[in-house]
C-alpha cells in the first residue's frame, strides 16, 4: 500500500519526487512539523471501494505555508486511474464494455473536465511551486487498422457486385489505391503536419472471424506494402487486439489497444502479466473526455490485487465513432469540432497528453470525418 500511496503522491506532483516528499498521506496533523501539506485519508483505499465526491477539495491553512487537504484526493487519483469503478458498478453494454452512460462521469459533462489534473495543480499551488507550462507532454495521433481494404477480399468483392459496385471492386483490385478505405497516403500526409508528434498505428493480430472480421493476412503483399510506407513515415505499429480477448505476444510491440476498447480489469493484468508496456484503450466509446478523470499518463494500479503494475495507461480522449454514430454521441460536425476544441484544450492547459483515435476507414466520402479531422489537427 505504501508504493501505491507514494506513486501516487508522485504522480499528483507531476513527478516531481522532491516535491512528493514534503506532501503526506495522514490524518495525524503533527505531520505538519515535517511537511508542508497533509492529505487526510478517507479510510477506504486498501479498503472498501466507494465513489469519491467530485467537489472542490476542502482545504484548510493551520499555520503560514502549511495546508491540510480534508479531501482525499489520493483515493480519488486511485480510484478513476485503476478502473475501480467497474468493480461495484455491474453494467455492461451489448459488447460487455462498462460504458460512460454507466458511470457516475455521465453526469452534468463530468467527462470533460479532467478532475485529477485539477487537484494536480492544486497540490502544486499549495507547495508553491510553478504551474505546468501549458503545451502537450505528447500528442498521440493513432489509427486503428480493422481493415486494410473494402473490397480486395473475397467477401467484400463479392458483397461490392452485389450491390452493383462492380466498377469500382474492379479499379479496387487492379490498384489498392482505387480501393475507398485505402486512405493511408492521405493520413500520412496530413499527420506530418503536426510537428513532434507521435503517430501509432494499431495492426490486428487475429483470426479474423466474428467481430474481428475482415482480418488482413501480415504476410500479404497488401499489408506489406502499407507497413513498408507506415515505417518510411517514421510511424510506430502496435497491436490491436481481439474482441474476444486474446492477446497476442509482446514480440510483435509493447503498445496495446483493445478491439472496440473492449477491455476489462483482468485482461489488463494479463496484459501486464505479459510484458505490454503501453495501453491506449483508456477511453468510453460512447462519450468522448476523460474517462481516466486525467490527460496524463499514470501507471495502472490493480483494483483487485491492490498491486501497482509496470503497465502505463496513455488516456484516451477522442474517438472518431464516438463523435458521430448515432448509437453513441450523434454529433454534427460542427458540434463534432465544438468538443474537440474544448478538450484539446483542457489537455494542454494541464500539459498533458492528447491522444486521438481516427480510423483509416473512417475518411470516406459519406462521412464528415476528412474535414472535421483536418480541422482538428489545425487546432494543435
Amino acid at each position: 500500500m505504501e508504493e501505491i500511496v507514494d506513486y501516487l503522491i508522485t504522480w499528483l506532483c507531476y513527478g516531481d519526487a522532491e516535491a512528493a516528499e514534503r506532501v503526506a498521506y495522514t490524518d495525524d496533523e503533527k505531520a505538519l512539523e515535517t511537511h508542508d501539506v497533509i492529505i487526510v485519508p478517507n479510510g477506504h483505499l486498501g479498503k472498501d471501494i466507494i465513489a469519491p465526491e467530485l467537489t472542490k477539495p476542502e482545504v484548510e491553512q493551520p499555520l503560514k505555508d502549511k495546508y491540510i487537504i480534508r479531501t482525499d484526493i489520493v483515493y480519488a487519483a486511485f480510484f478513476f486511474t485503476s478502473r475501480a469503478e467497474e468493480l461495484i458498478n455491474p453494467k455492461r453494454d451489448e459488447h460487455g464494455r462498462f460504458a460512460a452512460r454507466f458511470s457516475m462521469l455521465s453526469q452534468k459533462s463530468r467527462l470533460q473536465i479532467p478532475r485529477l489534473d485539477e487537484y494536480a495543480r492544486l497540490v502544486l499551488k499549495l507547495l508553491n511551486l510553478p504551474m505546468p507550462e501549458e503545451g502537450f507532454g505528447h500528442i498521440y495521433l493513432t489509427h486503428d487498422i480493422d481493415a486494410i481494404s473494402r473490397y480486395r477480399h473475397l467477401r467484400g468483392a463479392v458483397g461490392g457486385i452485389i450491390r452493383g459496385e462492380t466498377k469500382q471492386v474492379l479499379r479496387a483490385l487492379r490498384d489498392i489505391h482505387y480501393d475507398p478505405l485505402y486512405t493511408f497516403p492521405w493520413i500520412v500526409k496530413k499527420d506530418a503536419t503536426v510537428p513532434h508528434a507521435d503517430v501509432i498505428y494499431f495492426v490486428k493480430h487475429t483470426q479474423g472471424k466474428g467481430y474481428d472480421y475482415p482480418q488482413y493476412p501480415l504476410w500479404g503483399k497488401d499489408y506489406k506494402q502499407l507497413k513498408k510506407m507506415l515505417r518510411y513515415s517514421n510511424a510506430y505499429m502496435g497491436i490491436h487486439g481481439s474482441y474476444y480477448g486474446a492477446i497476442p505476444p509482446v514480440q510483435y510491440s509493447r503498445m496495446y489497444r483493445a478491439h472496440y476498447l473492449r477491455c476489462d480489469i483482468d485482461q489488463m493484468q494479463r496484459l501486464a502479466d505479459a510484458g505490454y508496456t503501453d495501453d491506449f484503450t483508456m477511453g468510453f466509446a460512447d462519450q468522448a473526455g476523460f474517462r481516466l478523470q486525467t490527460s496524463r499518463a499514470v501507471r495502472w494500479i490493480n483494483p483487485k490485487t491492490m498491486r501497482l503494475t509496470p503497465l502505463t495507461l496513455h488516456p484516451l480522449m477522442i474517438m472518431d465513432n464516438t463523435l458521430s454514430q448515432p448509437n453513441y454521441m450523434n454529433l454534427t460536425e460542427d458540434e463534432a469540432y465544438f468538443l474537440c476544441e474544448r478538450l484539446i484544450d483542457k489537455v494542454r492547459l494541464h500539459h498533458g497528453d492528447l491522444c486521438l483515435l481516427w480510423h483509416n476507414s473512417i475518411f470516406t466520402e459519406d462521412t464528415y470525418h476528412r474535414s472535421l479531422y483536418e480541422k482538428v489537427i489545425d487546432c494543435i
